[in-house]
């Protein structure tokens, strides 16, 4: 693996990977809110469909997927809009939870499908940042382009099972310091709003 990347550049983007993926932003608050709101197996698929879905989504913007968009900027645009509003709609319905384990059998308070986690991360902004920042930087114009794609998504596969869990796991904890009810509502309610806080600087870029 040295002829490609050499040990220094592997814990380089294993340190980008690992921060990025740890620091807040949507896939981690709503981790955490369903954690604290459904509990830890509840919130497996959508982990799973973080672990899967993101470094999927580097791997094919690192092929070349990502080309579509340099040339069609009015594509990212939209759906940079697209997913704003998304995100507004998720803060809504994360304010909407009631904090008790009987919410997930309503129609309007579900934790997120391995689906819908995994698509997600098409709009979300904070993915795209990521995903566009680790492949301009870390992949060099030589004929490894593929391969070291390939390790960058396989880095980031590794880093997102750290995150995912350890924000699933945080609700999970947080919840069992938690006896009132209402207060897991008003903690989702400060989620929500640090959902809709986690956007605005891309909205004002």
């Amino acid at each position: 693996m040295e002829e490609f990347y050499s040990i220094a550049m592997l814990i380089s983007i294993g340190t980008f990977a690992l921060t990025s993926a740890t620091t807040p932003g949507p896939n981690n608050i709503m981790l955490l809110s369903s954690g604290l709101t459904f509990g830890y197996k509840k919130t497996i698929p959508h982990i799973s469909g973080i672990v899967i879905g993101f470094p999927l989504m580097v791997l094919l913007i690192g092929l070349g997927f990502g080309v579509v968009f340099e040339k069609f900027p009015v594509l990212l645009s939209g759906l940079k809009i697209v997913g704003i509003l998304y995100l507004f709609w998720m803060a809504f319905k994360i304010a909407r939870n009631t904090g008790t384990y009987d919410v997930e059998e309503s129609e309007d308070s579900k934790p997120f499908t391995f689906l819908q986690a995994a698509t997600f991360q098409w709009v979300n902004p904070k993915a795209w940042i990521m995903a566009i920042t680790a492949i301009s930087i870390f992949v060099s114009a030589n004929e490894n382009t593929v391969f070291q794609v390939i390790v960058i998504s396989m880095i980031f596969f590794l880093t997102a099972i750290i995150s995912s869990n350890t924000w699933a796991f945080g609700g999970v904890v947080l919840k069992k310091f938690i006896k009132d009810e209402s207060m897991v509502r008003k903690l989702n309610i400060i989620m929500a709003i640090l959902l809709v806080a986690s956007v605005l600087p891309i909205i004002f870029e």
